[in-house]
């Protein structure tokens, strides 16, 4: 196996919405984009499935290590060989990857977020870090696409928050900010035991106009001359949009369960996106 086929079967394993918008690239950019995919859902995978916070971070530390030898050209695993290779066709800069690892090691330290700055930092490293990183994959000419690309990427990592609030908190983690559980008065407890009350909905329909905001800002700030190149986003975002107006129209029932889109609806979104972008 190659290492862009393993990264290739990583990223499809992995049922993301992201898929679909990646399928529509040359092959360069894609083999590109699966490959930072790939790194994503590696470093993730470390902190969702080892038990043990210690050996998590001995595990993130090897992967700092294997981003220097990517950029030294003497990577080790499949992903690192992936993304050095990408490395010479797009600008994927070192600090942008470790800042992902930042954001995973924040997981690591960290179950709750004081307030919306706190937890914008996290957002930040892993997503918005995605967002630009991804940006310079599918290429632009104007640099205010890297504002768009930094806004997508914090309305997928809110739709996503919304999305796992009662999966997150099973497993320890509460990504709303406690100021903002205490303002709709919604105490941690009744996340934990899944008890829907209107202060939960209400809390919930503020993070759900959050999550609106950034990505009517992220749309505004796409310029006409790179909607084409970054029909991949555009793509995503047309799922991932639609995946939080599903949540609304479901009354944010998510604590008991994981809301999702049909793979035919994905579909059927991507393809209208492409043609109308």
């Amino acid at each position: 196996m190659t290492p862009n086929d393993y990264c290739q079967q990583k990223t499809a394993a992995s049922g993301s919405s992201f898929y679909p918008g990646f399928l529509c690239l040359p092959r360069e950019r894609k083999t590109a984009i699966m490959a930072l995919y790939a790194f994503c859902r590696e470093v993730d995978d470390i902190v969702d499935d080892t038990t043990d916070a210690h050996l998590a971070a001995i595990k993130l530390a090897w992967w700092r290590e294997e981003v220097e030898r990517v950029q030294t050209g003497t990577p080790q695993h499949p992903v690192g060989l992936a993304l050095a290779a990408a490395g010479k066709k797009f600008r994927l800069p070192a600090r942008h990857l470790l800042d992902i690892i930042d954001g995973m090691e924040m997981d690591l330290r960290q179950t709750r977020y004081p307030d919306f700055e706190s937890l914008g930092q996290y957002c930040y490293r892993v997503a918005s870090v995605v967002g630009l990183l991804s940006a310079e994959i599918f290429g632009y000419q104007d640099e205010r696409t890297l504002a768009y690309a930094h806004d997508l990427g914090m309305a997928f990592q809110l739709t996503n928050i919304i999305r796992d609030v009662g999966e997150d908190a099973r497993r320890g983690r509460i990504y709303l900010p406690t100021a903002e559980l205490r303002q709709f008065n919604v105490p941690a407890a009744d996340l934990l035991n899944r008890q829907y009350s209107e202060n939960f909905v209400a809390l919930m329909q503020f993070q759900y106009q959050r999550a609106e905001g950034y990505y009517e800002q992220a749309m505004a700030q796409l310029p006409a001359v790179d909607r084409k190149s970054q029909r991949p986003g555009l793509i995503m975002s047309a799922i991932y949009r639609a995946l939080l107006q599903e949540i609304r129209a479901d009354n944010f029932q998510v604590l008991h369960q994981r809301i999702s889109l049909p793979p035919a609806r994905k579909l059927w979104l991507a393809l209208k996106t492409w043609a109308r972008s």
